[in-house]
């Protein structure tokens, strides 16, 4: 064992409880690939949830002065407010400082920041936040994805009733092409009269608009074939608007070759003649027949239209039968009942009537966490990292004292204890269903663990352990458990025979104590030789990355724990890994202070950021992937626009600068930033203006460092972990100021 190794467990051992984790020696940037990953590809997207500001940018050393545009927070808190910010030019390094203006801070008898006090920007965010309601627990609801009985999306008559909605929906707003296109590939069959109602459709508004060359195509439609005493109408209008720009040869010719064929459809039977007689005519009016006519730009075109308004409407009550009697804009009528529950069945409910500005994401009233909710307390050992599991109803904590507990966060009580790690856990992560827990601990073992049970059971306060099957599995927790029909587990590369199913073999199972599933532990593999820093779950939900103390990122698939693909490149221990949202790219930070991109399918490293000038202890993304935020031992945390890979947000005040992780993230409605710090203090910064808005934490002396603090959008909570073995839940409450005095 290294002398560095073993610096790094004596500190880890000491009375503080803190971790020094050295740099091991570089290494040359290699793949090494075993197997192939079907990855999530999307769009690029090219909206996001932080607008754009522009801000005054000062440049030191006599530097001329730049114009920098820098991004706010969403929509829904308007900007009023900007950061000035300084930069200092050396010949090696560029820093970028952010400088808030100085103000008195006084409070009143509440213990509340006096508004005069306060940023413009401040006084915004504390209106917003004080119109919040809160709403109680949650209501009692049925969670659908939890049971198929209800509703099973794969239903072929829920499919089909999904695509007439959707066939519907483009019928209505016009799009006949794509319509056509989805009716076909889909083997959805209507009725002819969906296709005759959409050309008709089209047909009235062609002729308002005098397209009268596309109207000749789609005259030659089977819609329109046997109407023709309505052919004979449409003929009529054109020729006349023809005759009214004096193009009497084109006129001509269109009268010998559609109206000729038709003769005989007239009203009445001087009226061909008539037609014949506007060819010698300088204005149509010249003719008896057509002296009432009043231009293309009169109303003759709609009086066209209202002629056959009642062959409109005879196709529009024929449709209805064709559409399986599909109610109207019933796509649509959905979307705002989903709307409606989410805004219900929210923590909070804003005083005024909030504005939905996308469906990508549900809504959630904007808060801001003032106030202790629970202090859950359990763990023997310092808590390095917290999770929510699924819609954040269930919180996961993982702590030096090698248990993961899960705790119900309308309670604060602990449900459940995991056991099985013989060192402290780093990190966990959930899966997007909540169905599945992925842990890494100091001992380089990655473990997958059903938490289904205890996501739908939120009512017990037990912590029993014993437990290892679910009423209700995901698909990929039927997999990894139909992978075990032989009765082995995979560790690592290797296949340890354990006869999990043979209950007579206790003895088996005893020997082999780190890789037998324990209580919920589905599946348990080595994956580095020393401590596995960080795991991540992919997307799809069948993969995850894992990084460790060995500077070695991996790809895994949990349903068989096989290793996929290997990622080298880094000089320094990885301490975060995570996923872009579309699943094709790995991001890491590490000890050796940069970030870097990596290419799922090929393993090559596409792109590093090193502007940090400390390690980097996390990262994160926001859900459009194009933003990232770091957390680094230079004691900042950093937001990067990721197209450019240029930083352009740095947040300062907290404390990360040695010997243990400190890790941020993004808060309420992804414009605060949230973080840890070794002074004790959970810090809420502003990304639009980079300030400190809130300190949260009882001032004392020697205060516990929190390691981790993690936003619920679901349930508007805030967890954070920290050195005194305990985990909170903070909450924003209505009877405490919006701002404290800390």
């Amino acid at each position: 064992m290294s002398t560095d190794k073993k610096q790094e467990i004596a500190n880890s051992n000491n009375n503080n409880n803190t971790t020094n984790i050295t740099t091991p020696t570089p290494t040359t940037a290699t793949s090494t690939t075993t197997d192939k990953i079907p990855t999530t590809t999307s769009a690029t997207t090219t909206t996001d949830k932080i607008p754009t500001t522009t801000t005054n940018t000062t440049t030191t050393n006599s530097t001329p002065t730049t114009s920098t545009s820098i991004p706010s927070q969403p929509s829904n808190i308007s900007s009023t407010a900007t950061a000035a910010t300084t930069t200092t030019t050396t010949a090696t390094t560029t820093t970028t400082t952010t400088t808030t203006p100085t103000s008195t801070i006084t409070t009143n008898n509440n213990n509340d920041i006096i508004e005069k006090d306060l940023t413009d920007r401040e006084i915004e965010i504390k209106k917003i936040v004080s119109s919040a309601e809160y709403t109680g627990p949650p209501k009692k609801t049925i969670y659908l994805e939890d049971n198929t009985d209800i509703f099973d999306p794969s239903e072929p008559q829920i499919k089909e009733d999904i695509i007439r909605m959707i066939i519907q929906y483009l019928q209505d707003e016009g799009y006949t092409a794509s319509l056509m296109t989805v009716q076909d590939e889909a083997n959805v069959k209507f009725n002819e009269q969906v296709y005759k109602i959409s050309q008709l459709k089209k047909m009235k508004k062609l002729i308002l608009e005098g397209d009268w060359n596309e109207v000749e195509k789609l005259t030659a439609k089977n819609t329109f074939k046997n109407h023709q005493s309505f052919l004979y109408a449409v003929y009529k209008q054109a020729y006349l608007e023809l005759i009214e720009k004096q193009e009497h040869q084109k006129a001509f010719s269109y009268l010998n070759k559609r109206l000729k064929p038709l003769e005989g459809r007239q009203n009445n039977a001087d009226e061909f003649k008539d037609l014949c007689y506007l060819l010698t005519c300088r204005s149509v009016q010249e003719s008896n027949s057509f002296k009432n006519w009043d231009g293309s730009k009169g109303t003759s075109r709609e009086k066209l239209v209202e002629q056959f308004q009642s062959m409109l409407e005879l196709e529009n009550t024929k449709s209805t039968s064709a559409l399986f009697r599909v109610p109207p804009h019933r796509l649509i009528s959905l979307f705002k009942q989903s709307v409606s529950y989410q805004i219900e069945f929210g923590r909070y409910h804003p005083k005024v009537v909030p504005k939905i500005k996308t469906l990508l994401d549900d809504y959630s009233c904007f808060v801001l966490p003032n106030s202790l909710k629970f202090n859950c307390t359990g763990h023997k050992k310092n808590v390095k990292c917290v999770e929510f599991i699924g819609n954040g109803l269930t919180l996961a904590s993982g702590s030096s004292d090698n248990t993961i507990k899960l705790w119900n966060t309308e309670t604060g009580t602990c449900i459940n204890t995991l056991t099985g790690h013989t060192s402290r856990i780093w990190d966990l992560s959930s899966s997007s269903n909540g169905n599945l827990l992925a842990s890494s601990a100091g001992d380089g073992i990655i473990k997958i663990w059903d938490v289904s049970q205890n996501k739908s059971s939120l009512s017990s306060t037990s912590s029993s352990s014993s437990s290892t099957s679910s009423s209700i599995l995901s698909s990929t927790t039927a997999s990894i458990l139909s992978n075990y029909s032989n009765g082995s587990i995979i560790s690592g590369n290797n296949i340890i025979k354990n006869n999990i199913n043979n209950n007579n073999n206790s003895n088996n199972n005893n020997n082999n104590k780190s890789n037998v599933i324990n209580n919920n532990c589905l599946l348990s593999f080595k994956a580095h030789e020393s401590d596995a820093y960080t795991v991540q779950f992919h997307p799809g939900q069948n993969h995850v990355a894992t990084g460790g103390y060995d500077k070695s990122i991996h790809l895994y698939d949990v349903r068989t724990g096989q290793l996929v693909k290997s990622f080298y490149g880094h000089t320094g221990s990885i301490s975060k890994v995570i996923f872009n949202p579309h699943g094709n790219l790995i991001i890491s930070g590490s000890k050796d202070s940069t970030i870097k991109f990596w290419d799922i399918v090929s393993g090559v490293c596409i792109k590093t950021l090193s502007s940090h000038l400390g390690e980097v202890t996390s990262i994160a993304t926001n859900s459009s992937g194009s933003y990232l935020l770091s957390a680094s031992k230079d004691n900042s945390n950093r937001l990067w626009d990721i197209r450019n890979a240029r930083p352009i947000k740095r947040f300062k005040g907290h404390q990360n600068t040695s010997k243990n992780f400190i890790r941020s993230s993004f808060g309420p409605n992804e414009s605060l930033v949230v973080g840890g710090s070794e002074d004790g203090y959970t810090y809420i910064w502003d990304i639009e203006t980079c300030n400190i808005l809130q300190k949260l934490g009882t001032p004392s002396n020697n205060m516990p460092m929190v390691y981790s603090a993690t936003w619920c959008q679901e349930q508007s909570l805030l967890a954070t972990c920290s050195q005194d073995c305990s985990v909170k839940l903070w909450w924003y409450d209505k009877s405490m100021p919006v701002f404290n005095s800390n």
